[in-house]
């Protein structure tokens, strides 16, 4: 049956649920911001897809959940007519060796999934994987199960395909959802993906996050690499033409302004421990977020009439919105 659905939030999950209901319905998108998005969490994640080293924070059916989801990425970016970057070629974890002990606590904390496990390195494991890392490691652990996206090719391809196929963008606009109408206007569904747009209807807070873009030409890693780090983990995750994505802090704040000097001083030092090549990278640039995330930090999928609800993804947005995205949509009769 053929349906005329409002998808309201053009962030990861709005994208996701358009790019799914078009193939069927009529789909309008309303979004606060402009086609830039420029506040949308998804936009400055680094779109990694990590169920094995997330489980260390989040229950074991939300892992199993980002092992579905991982399988839907290939067929969600082959409908796409522009290249979009995914790897499955699995995370390197290490630590220096002042900081051995919190890569015990990160291995002892991981979670069996599905027959999915960590894998202990020693140096000459590490050089293998990760030539670059030669003597610079003596110890790690491989999750070969993991991968990555590139972020800002899925949000150019995506916005890219849902021209192409007709659907409706309502830019700059704030909304008011009320008796399956968006601004009194009638839909047959309405699939609410505001984030943290949704605050004054929902019990959310703001997770602030910060990442840094670099062009580093002499850096050739081949996976992404989480380093342990007293205050957090710091991953780096590469992208095509030698770009990397630094991230990403996690504070508990409402603060949506620009990127700290200590943050950006604790990222990119940390990326010149892993790598002395990072020295001589370009910093593209430096992106700050909010997550949205409710207290326990686990997202949902809810209804109210037609109006069907997906938020709270925290700090697990690409690794988890496939799945969840396919939830909201299987309620659509």
């Amino acid at each position: 049956m053929f349906y005329n659905i409002a998808v309201v939030g053009f962030g990861l999950a709005g994208r996701l649920a358009a790019l799914e209901l078009s193939k069927l319905h009529h789909v309008t998108v309303f979004e606060a911001d402009d086609e830039q998005t420029p506040n949308s969490a998804g936009k400055v994640a680094a779109a990694m897809l990590a169920p094995l080293a997330e489980s260390v924070l989040c229950e074991v059916d939300l892992a199993l959940m980002g092992l579905d989801s991982m399988k839907r990425w290939p067929g969600i970016i082959a409908e796409l007519e522009s290249d979009v970057f995914f790897q499955q070629q699995g995370t390197l974890v290490v630590a220096h060796q002042q900081d051995k002990g919190d890569l015990q606590s990160f291995t002892q904390r991981i979670k069996p999934i599905a027959g999915h496990s960590a894998q202990a390195l020693n140096a000459q494991q590490i050089t293998r994987l990760e030539p670059e890392l030669a003597n610079r490691f003596n110890q790690g652990l491989f999750l070969p199960c993991e991968g990555q996206i590139d972020n800002q090719a899925f949000y150019k391809a995506s916005f890219a395909q849902l021209n192409k196929r007709k659907v409706k963008f309502v830019f700059n606009q704030r909304v008011t959802i009320s008796d399956n109408k968006i601004n009194n206007r009638p839909f047959d569904y309405i699939i609410d993906c505001r984030g943290l747009g949704a605050k004054s209807d929902k019990p959310l807070r703001g997770v602030r996050g910060e990442v840094a873009r670099l062009y580093a030409p002499e850096v050739s890693l081949i996976r992404p690499v989480r380093l342990m780090h007293p205050r957090y983990p710091i991953y780096i995750a590469p992208k095509p033409n030698h770009e990397y994505v630094i991230g990403a802090t996690e504070i508990e704040s409402q603060d949506n302004g620009a990127a700290t000097v200590r943050s950006t001083l604790e990222l990119l030092s940390a990326a010149y421990t892993i790598h002395s090549g990072f020295a001589e990278a370009r910093l593209l640039n430096i992106q700050a977020g909010l997550r949205p995330a409710f207290s326990d930090n686990r997202p949902e999928v809810s209804q109210v009439g037609n109006v069907i609800s997906i938020n709270g993804l925290y700090r697990h947005g690409y690794m988890l919105a496939p799945a969840l995205v396919a939830q909201a949509v299987s309620r659509i009769e």
